[in-house]
Formats: structure tokens, sequence, C-alpha cells
């Protein structure tokens, strides 16, 4: 008996420290080769040092927020799954004779959400308030707004009802549509619905529909149908049908290039929450300034719209999180984007992290892995559509811990290209596989704040060098969160870091060769020397506006670097607008101070008017139409 008691333990002992080994090895297994120092417990939990990685938990995620609600004898009901969730719903009608930029008019009265369940009366909604004419088509679009029992603003929606009671909830298109990837003879419209379906889009006749071979048999919610074979410089009307629904918008296509019409394109960045309560902070943007962005944007006839990081707070562990955040900054100016594209680049707020917990106030932050759909590149790609030209990662460069294997985030959608007629926008990544505890990097491995990695350096030469031979290109713009010459309030970062070159990626334990001062200085040689065409960086992060013309006077070192030096061939423009909303920084004294010709902390929307070979930016601040400034800035 004692020796059956005595194999059953040691049975149940290795049976439990091989469950552990298993446990320990499938963990390692799955930390990126690029990292350093994690280690595995016995558990599978993982540890750098003393400090174990966590998962944030919340309740405002899309999926838990962006909900189907149900139809009722008398309205719709809301049902959030969450006994502790409180607060209230605002909604209203949309009108049956829709504006070109349809919005939201809140209802006299409001619903309550207690025990996480909120119903709405429609059936209120009738008489001299029935601007949907509901009781006589048996259908409307209900807008509504969620916001917690503190007040805040957690999500705008949108919902299509049927019947004039008992209600049912229709096929609807909860985000979109969206205009993408204009050219002279193509483009994209994304949008997506409240549940699996089959749209199309008719222009002119023509049916439009997603590759069918791409479609799961009872379609998706996510759409995204290209639109091809169109004439340059062309405006369309485009009509989305969708079940028994439809909504018509138009776009115009770009002109052939090379035509050197004259056309205007919009720039800024930053529209983070900001402080102020109300509209200011809808759960992570400034909904306030950036829908007046977009609405003056349209107004002075842009053509397209570049926003270039930090669009929400982000920085969550959280992808659901991210995803509710990124929701709320696309509903905000939708109706905008029905006519003309905003395409999108990240900066440091779009990280989405692994965070090892210690001390400290925001624990050791680590871009999410596994990378192929959890890292803030593979998140960012989800939400938007950008052109896929770009490189493709850092794997195969000189640091590739894994050759043949992919041990880093793909550049697709957060690295790209686009032209319009005879302008060309290089759309770069400071903030990939972005580590945003600095002072670990050595330790753990990553990337720091504004620097460019290897591979995405020799894309930006290749494809300046691309298009300085186009000769249907005139104006060459790279724009990238980071500025290369901070003004006002990331003195201690971007690509400066109070002038301390040993700043660098380490991956698998090995620092870069190149610190942040020679990394910089290697961008603005191919963008200045090497280049005729390149005109402008265009920059954000630091929440304000500033214009800096950089000549080869410009001071750009402190006393104490030793590298080698940059020489400046030509003047060149560093203009950096990160006032969409964010919390606004004052002026600092930098090395460069005297190059900066204008700065202000006013809400700032930049208006390049491209007439030919010749360049004039009009700066206005969208709150109150004040014109901050406007100048020339080419000078042929």
């Amino acid at each position: 008996m004692k020796h059956i008691i005595l194999f059953t333990l040691i049975l149940l002992t290795t049976t439990v420290v091989k469950s552990q080994n298993d446990a320990r090895q499938k963990a390692y297994e799955q930390i990126p080769r690029v990292y350093s120092n994690i280690v595995p417990n016995e558990n599978g939990e993982l540890f750098i040092g003393n400090s174990k990685l966590t998962q944030k938990e919340t309740f405002y995620t899309l999926n838990n927020i962006r909900i189907d609600p149900a139809g009722t004898a008398t309205g719709i009901q809301f049902n959030f799954n969450n006994e502790k969730f409180s607060g209230t719903i605002y909604y209203g009608l949309f009108s049956e004779e829709l504006p070109e930029y349809p919005q939201t008019v809140f209802f006299g009265r409001s619903a309550s959400i207690r025990d996480g369940m909120a119903e709405i009366n429609i059936a209120e909604l009738k008489g001299k308030y029935d601007i949907a004419n509901w009781q006589e088509k048996g259908s409307a679009r209900l807008g509504y707004r969620i916001t917690n029992s503190f007040g805040r603003i957690i999500y705008d929606g949108k919902i299509n009802i049927e019947g004039t009671g008992p209600f049912t909830i229709g096929l609807s298109i909860v985000e979109g549509p969206f205009i993408n990837n204009v050219t002279h003879s193509d483009l994209n419209i994304s949008f997506t619905t409240n549940r699996p379906s089959s749209p199309h889009i008719e222009i002119n006749g023509i049916e439009y529909r997603a590759n069918a071979r791409m479609m799961n048999p009872i379609g998706d919610v996510q759409h995204e149908i290209q639109i091809t074979r169109l004439k340059p410089d062309t405006r369309y009307e485009y009509t989305v049908h969708y079940g028994e629904h439809s909504e018509s918008h138009y776009f115009k296509t770009a002109p052939e290039p090379g035509t050197r019409k004259p056309f205007v394109f919009a720039y800024t960045s930053d529209s983070r929450a900001g402080k102020g309560g109300g509209e200011r902070d809808i759960y992570g943007t400034n909904a306030y300034v950036m829908k007046k962005m977009a609405a003056l944007a349209l107004k002075k006839g842009s053509a397209f719209f570049q926003f270039t990081g930090d669009m929400i707070n982000g920085y969550s562990s959280n992808i659901g999180e991210t995803n509710l955040q990124y929701a709320n900054w696309k509903r905000n100016i939708e109706p905008f984007w029905h006519y003309i594209p905003f395409n999108v680049g990240m900066g440091n707020h779009e990280a989405v992290v692994n965070v090892f917990e210690d001390d400290s106030k925001y624990g050791i932050q680590l871009d999410k892995w596994p990378f192929y759909n959890n890292s803030a590149e593979a998140v960012f790609a989800g939400n938007f559509v950008n052109p896929v030209n770009g490189p493709g990662s850092e794997d195969g460069s000189d640091y590739d811990p894994n050759e043949g294997q992919k041990d880093f985030p793909s550049y697709d959608e957060n690295v790209y290209y686009y032209t319009y007629d005879n302008v060309a926008m290089i759309v770069l990544n400071s903030d990939y596989w972005y580590n945003p505890t600095t002072s670990t990097i050595p330790e753990t491995g990553g990337n720091p704040h504004g620097y460019v990695m290897d591979n995405q350096l020799l894309w930006l030469k290749s494809t300046v060098e691309m298009l300085d031979r186009d000769s249907n290109i005139d104006h060459i713009f790279v724009t990238i969160h980071t500025p290369a010459f901070p003004n006002g309030g990331h003195a201690g970062d971007d690509m400066w870091y109070g002038g301390n070159n040993s700043i660098r990626p380490t991956v698998s334990g090995s620092p870069y060769k190149k610190g942040i001062i020679e990394r910089r200085d290697e961008c603005l040689d191919i963008m200045i020397n090497k280049s005729e065409k390149v005109l402008a960086l265009l920059c954000g992060d630091e929440h304000n506006y500033s214009r800096t013309r950089l000549t080869k006077e410009t001071p750009i070192y402190n006393e104490n670097y030793r590298g080698k030096r940059l020489k400046v061939s030509r003047p060149f423009w560093q203009i950096t607008n990160g006032s969409a909303g964010a919390p606004y920084y004052g002026q600092q004294a930098l090395p460069w101070s005297a190059s900066v010709e204008f700065f202000s902390t006013q809400y700032a929307l930049m208006l390049f008017q491209v007439d030919g070979r010749h360049v004039t930016l009009k700066v206005i601040n969208p709150d109150t139409l004040e014109e901050i400034e406007e100048i020339m800035l080419t000078d042929n």
C-alpha cells in the first residue's frame, strides 16, 4: 500500500512539474525575440525582475458600448449586461431631409441607464417632434449619446429603427461611410454595419461590391469596397445600399498627375482629449475642436486632410478600449469624411501596451504582442484604410534576431505615401515598436519616442529618390508625429532629448549604433541635401503651432555634441501643428529658437494652397475663425 501511495505522489508531482514546465515553455515561446529579460514563472506568468505583466480591465470597450439595442412595443431597449453601469442616454432623430453634414439633434428628454439597462420611448417622438417622418415611413434613423454617471460622454452612436410600434432594429451603418485612398482613377469606401450583410455602392448606375472571394457567406460587418475606372478631377454621387436602406453622398477624384490645377489640403494633429468637460473629451478625443477642424477644412474646399498622430488618449493595455476611442474619433468627423479622405498617421498616444506593474506611475510598458494582431500598429491598421506601399517591417535589418521569422510589428498602413496632382505626402511613424518607458529600453528592448529605425529610414530614402525623379511631382511633404526640432513641450524628448545622443533602440540586448541625434540628422540629410523637392517636415506632438525656418546658420546642437554635424545646403521648413485640442504647451528656449518665425497656442488648422509651383500656407483658428497667419512657403 505504501508503494502505491508513493508511486501516486511521484506521478502527481511529475504531472504538476510537467504542467508547470509546459506553461512556462508556452509563455516563453510567445515572448517576441526582440525583447530581453522577460521571464515566465512556473504558471506562465511573465515578469521583468519583480514587475509582473498585468491586463487592464475596463467596461469601456467598443464591444461593450456599441451594442445592438432591442426593439420593444414603445421604442428600443439597451442592455449593457453590466448591473454596475449607470448613466444617461440622450437621443434624437435625424431629419428626413438630411443636410450635407448630418448631425444628431437631441430630443428634450433623456433615458436613464440603471443597472445596465435603458429604454428609449420612440412613441414620444411623434407629431411636432417627428422630423424623420417615421410615423408615415415606418422607419427612422436615431442618433444617441451615452454618458456615464459622472456625465462624461462615452460614445455617440446611430441606429436605424423599423416600425411604428412595436419597433425593431434595422440593418444600420454604425460607422461611415468613409472616403479613402483617393487617386485620379479610383478610391476606397469603407463602413461598418451593425450585423453581417452584403451591401453595394451604386455610381452612375454601376454597382460595386466587396471582393466576393473574401466575403463570408452571410456577409461581414466591416466593409471595404474598391471603386475603379473613374475619370480624373470629376465629382461623383455615390449611394450605399444596405438592406432596405440607402444613403447618398459625393466625392471628387484627384486630377491627372501633373495637371497642376490649384487645390487646397488641410493638416493638423493632436486631438486627444482636452480639459473643460463636455465634447472636449468624448472618451479619449477632443470632439469639440476636431469637428470644427473638419468643418472648416471642407468649407475651404480641401481636397484631403492629413492628420499625423495623437488622435486619442490611448496608452491602453486593453484593445477594446483603444477601439472605442478610435470609434469616437471617427464618429466625430464622420459627416465630413463622407466626402474627402482623412489620411492618418500614428503618434505616441496610439500606443497599445503590455504593462509590467512596478512602483512607478505607469509601470514598464512595451508594444503589445503578438505583434500581428495586438500591437499598436496592428490595431491602428484595423481601424483605418491607408495605402499599403511602405516598408514591410524591421525584419531583415541588421538587428533582426531571427532571420526568416517575423519578429517585429508591421509597417502596413502606418508608413506610406500618396500623391495628389503635383504633391506627394510621405507619412512616417516615429513611434514604431514604441517603448514609452525610455529608461528601461537597454534592459527590455524597444524603440524610443522619435526614433526612425533602419528599414524605415532606407524606405524614406528610396521613396524620396523615386518622387524626385517623377516629373509630375513638384512638392514633397514629409509628415511625422515628433518634430526634429521641438519648440514647446517636448524639449526633453522628440528627436532631441535635450541633445542626448545616447538615446537609441535596443533589440535583443543589442543597442543600435546610431543615437537619436545622428538618426535625426540622417532623416534631415535625405529631405534637405538629397532632394530639392521636399518642401517641409510637418509634425505634431507639441500642442501648439510653430513655423521654423532651418538654414545653414541655424544652431541645431548643444555645446557637448561631439558627433558628425549636418551641413544644411538650403533653407527648409519644419512646421509643427499639434493644436487640435490637446492641452497646450508654451514655447521653450532651445538652440534654434531664433529660427522659429511664428509660435501660437491657439487652435490652428493649416491650409496649404497649392498653385503649380507656388505653395501658400494659411493658418486659421477653427473655433473663432481668426486668421493666425498667411505666408508663401515657396520662393519661386
